[in-house]
């Protein structure tokens, strides 16, 4: 997290290193990025910059915590819409994702992040929705969901079920990247991954 002096700051100047160090890590991945071009573009002296953050890898999950969010109220936005369906809500998340990751502002940066996962990356991006400190999105999330037609037995089961489309979400989400996919080759097989869940996997005998 920043430093308390970074929300002392205007927004504009906010705004302007964040966007410098968004700009930096779309150029390169995380490990490769310059505290350097980040200030030069921003603007500010090195003393500064440590003045708000701790290093360059602060600064980066505070920016990659920033857009989880944007998503995580659009994903909210959206699971309203559907009437809590939680697999059409994941399928147009996804798409959204796929065509919003196309804009070259996104693309780079989401690119170099999901090309160099790791765990935290990944928690962050998922909005760490399990952690404490998120308890009450969570929460939010889990009271819009219509348990009507899922085949769960308690909380813990839904607890479990939404880790599982999030880990194929993200699986899929790389994969665009990887292959370099079109929009709706990348949705045709994360839309038939999610339909498999949906449906289940295991073929009861008929009586």
């Amino acid at each position: 997290m920043p430093k308390q002096t970074f929300f002392h700051l205007s927004k504009d100047k906010q705004d302007n290193l964040l966007q410098a160090a968004k700009n930096e890590f779309s150029r390169v991945p995380l490990h490769e990025a310059s505290i350097a071009n980040i200030i030069k573009a921003a603007g500010i002296p090195r003393g500064s910059f440590y003045q708000y953050f701790e290093d360059k890898e602060d600064l980066f999950y505070y920016l990659l915590s920033q857009l989880s969010q944007k998503n995580h109220e659009r994903f909210i936005s959206i699971m309203k819409e559907k009437d809590g369906d939680i697999f059409e809500t994941f399928i147009h998340s996804f798409q959204f994702m796929i065509k919003d990751n196309r804009n070259t502002e996104h693309k780079n940066f989401f690119k170099n992040a999901f090309l160099n996962m790791n765990f935290k990356m990944e928690n962050t991006l998922a909005n760490n929705l399990f952690e404490q400190n998120q308890k009450n999105q969570y929460f939010d999330l889990i009271n819009i969901i219509n348990r009507n037609n899922l085949n769960i037995q308690n909380e813990e089961e839904l607890h479990q079920v939404l880790r599982i489309i999030m880990a194929v979400t993200f699986h899929n989400l790389v994969q665009v990247f990887v292959k370099d996919l079109s929009n709706e080759e990348a949705l045709k097989n994360y839309t038939k991954q999610i339909e498999l869940l949906k449906k289940g996997l295991h073929k009861h005998d008929s009586i």
